[in-house]
């Protein structure tokens, strides 16, 4: 074999490796261009499922017929408790009067208590169809009695006008709502300020959590009843 024939097998061979090697790297890339599609199909399938899945527990109709229930729970009860207050005043006031004036706001402010702490259960436990079903239920009860003791702004007016000298009966159920409802709003502003104005790292933060801040939210309302049972509100409203 002569030194020019030499060369040419070498560059023959050079040139068969070189395409060789070209041919195996378009594999590769088209290997991983089609593994690269198919985990991003796959990321977007998961993706769909995942929004599929969210989709369908939300159940918005169920939303739907839950905030219908709750607004005939908030004026229909009252309707029904101010119609029996202004049409069957005598035998109200004859049921009434069976009952210590601590008793009735008792009762009330315990009404009213469930009602508030129903609502924050339903923010915390959005899920559940239990808390949803109490809420409706004790927002009904207390406003069942709101519309018996026709509780509104300056109410101590309309019950004298509708039952005389009974009135502090229905003056302590409205005391014991109104006291549920200020402790309440004294919590909502308490809460605020723990979240605005102490910073993250501060062991005053623990009271922001789920079942501390329900615990201080139930001290509050239970101060707030011991006001109107024992601070002589009863007795000048």
């Amino acid at each position: 074999m002569t030194r020019n024939e030499g060369d040419v097998l070498n560059d023959a061979h050079g040139a068969t490796g070189a395409h060789m090697q070209e041919s195996s790297d378009s594999k590769r890339q088209e290997s991983s261009g089609s593994e690269g599609s198919f985990s991003a199909e796959q990321m977007t399938d998961r993706k769909l499922s995942l929004a599929d899945i969210e989709r369908r527990r939300s159940k918005p109709l169920g939303w739907v017929f839950f905030i219908i229930g709750l607004l005939i729970a908030i004026v229909a009860p009252y309707g029904v408790g101010r119609f029996l207050a202004v049409r069957h005043t005598g035998m109200l006031v004859r049921y009434l009067d069976v009952f210590e004036p601590r008793g009735i706001a008792l009762i009330a402010w315990v009404a009213a208590f469930l009602a508030i702490v129903s609502i924050a259960m339903c923010i915390i436990e959005a899920r559940s169809w239990t808390w949803r079903i109490l809420l409706l239920v004790t927002v009904s009860a207390e406003q069942f009695i709101a519309g018996l003791c026709l509780l509104k702004m300056s109410f101590w007016y309309s019950t004298y006008v509708v039952f005389g000298d009974k009135a502090y009966l229905a003056n302590a159920a409205n005391l014991g709502i109104i006291a549920a409802g200020l402790g309440a709003a004294v919590f909502a502003v308490l809460f605020v300020a723990i979240l605005v104005l102490v910073k993250k790292d501060s062991p005053l933060n623990i009271l922001t959590r789920s079942w501390v801040a329900l615990s201080v939210f139930t001290v509050i309302e239970v101060l707030a009843l011991l006001i109107v049972l024992f601070g002589g509100l009863l007795t000048v409203v």
